[in-house]
């Protein structure tokens, strides 16, 4: 069974509009990329891939909702000049990814779990490994639970990391999570943004993706300070300084405390759903930078 027809099961729902949307975003990414379905016990992983293949490998996971796989477009032809690029639809999320029908993440453990299984079905032993909100929580856990397969981490405004949503960011949202519509997401996304640098094409992936059948998403409690404090990696945090999701400084402060290999910067004038898709031009440098060691 393709992708598509699995998703196609999970319900009533315009998989042809999404898909529709989703290609065309992905026709930002370079024209030389690649795809591939990765088996895993909790189901198979769609990974979009380019830049040489024996470069060293980054693992790219997005952001909840509607972000994708797609959404690195901006940043992936810069990326894949140094590496070979990974970047996932998440499972049980929008996107191609399909969770096994008796078996999904349910905890913390299960997402190490699966992409671990993710990292060797790809062939990877050990990977540089970046993430974008919820996919930053993913990844800042799976560092911490298995650091020997994380050589460098870079977190884009990372949510639930180091300090809670605000308030008046989850009343804004409520209504989209309650009754997913296209408008409602609209209308969340332009309030969070301020309405700038929104591609088109992704705010129609973002609306297309609403009411996607999808599990609950796997969520807990921050990572723990101790936990923090012994993660020595390198690691770089880029927040957005015009996020309304969280105190992007109280965010700041914290993770400068407690991380003890890490790089903390704000990038002005961006919001945090305008990551990474319409990020200032020094984000794809600062990656650069970062990755190169």
């Amino acid at each position: 069974m393709g992708a598509t027809d699995a998703v196609s099961t999970r319900g009533a729902y315009d998989l042809e509009g999404f898909r529709a949307a989703y290609d065309k975003v992905m026709a930002k990414w370079p024209a030389e990329r690649e795809a591939v379905r990765v088996p895993t016990p909790f189901g198979t992983t769609y990974v979009t891939m380019c830049g040489p293949p024996d470069a060293p490998p980054l693992l790219l996971l997005p952001g909840g909702g509607g972000a994708t796989s797609a959404s690195w477009y901006a940043q992936a032809a810069d990326l894949a000049q140094q590496h070979r690029v990974y970047a996932v639809d998440l499972l049980g999320a929008p996107g191609l990814s399909v969770p096994a029908a008796d078996r999904h993440p349910r905890t913390v453990a299960d997402l190490a779990a699966w992409l671990n299984a993710l990292l060797d079905g790809l062939g990877v032993e050990a990977t540089d490994l970046g993430g974008h909100s919820y996919g930053a929580w993913i990844a800042l856990h799976h560092a911490l639970r298995d650091p020997t397969r994380v050589r460098r981490l870079f977190l884009l405004d990372p949510t639930q990391c180091f300090a809670g949503y605000k308030a008046t960011y989850l009343l804004h949202a409520l209504p989209m999570l309650l009754r997913p519509a296209p408008r409602r997401v609209r209308a969340f996304l332009e309030w969070e943004t301020g309405r700038r640098d929104l591609d088109a094409d992704w705010l129609r992936l973002q609306e297309a993706a609403a009411g996607f059948p999808s599990p609950k998403p796997v969520t807990g409690p921050r990572p723990a300070p101790d936990a923090l404090r012994r993660l020595d990696m390198p690691v770089l945090l880029l927040l957005a300084g015009s996020s309304r999701t969280h105190d992007t400084y109280e965010v700041a402060t914290r993770a400068a405390d407690l991380l003890p290999c890490a790089e903390v910067d704000v990038l002005p004038d961006v919001s945090h759903h305008a990551l990474p898709q319409a990020a200032p031009p020094e984000l794809g440098r600062r990656l650069s930078e970062f990755l190169a060691g």
